[in-house]
């Protein structure tokens, strides 16, 4: 009586699936034919976790050292961009990445 499973979404169930299911049925979106997930590799970091990329001494030395500042390269690191969650200490620092959100 009425089917096996999903049987009659189309035809004598279709008052349900469209009631209780709307968009049920139907396509969204383009196809992307081939698509490799290669292209879409981005490892994200937040801004308050820059400084644990690099050593305590290092944050040290630096913060003693003024009219220098540190590069931190977050691609060594293993991350290609940087989001902007959280605060940074005030001292100067300079980060290399190849994307940053706004």
């Amino acid at each position: 009586p009425g089917g096996r499973g999903n049987a009659g979404g189309l035809c004598h169930h279709r008052i349900n699936y469209d009631k209780y299911h709307p968009g049920y049925f139907g396509k969204v979106g383009m196809r992307y034919f081939h698509k490799t997930q290669n292209k879409f590799f981005c490892p994200t970091v937040n801004l308050d976790r820059i400084w644990s990329l690099v050593t305590e001494q290092t944050r040290e030395k630096y913060a003693k050292e003024t009219d220098k500042a540190p590069v931190i390269d977050v691609v060594r690191a293993g991350y290609y961009k940087v989001l902007g969650k959280g605060h940074l200490p005030t001292q100067p620092v300079i980060v290399k990445a190849k994307f940053f959100s706004k």
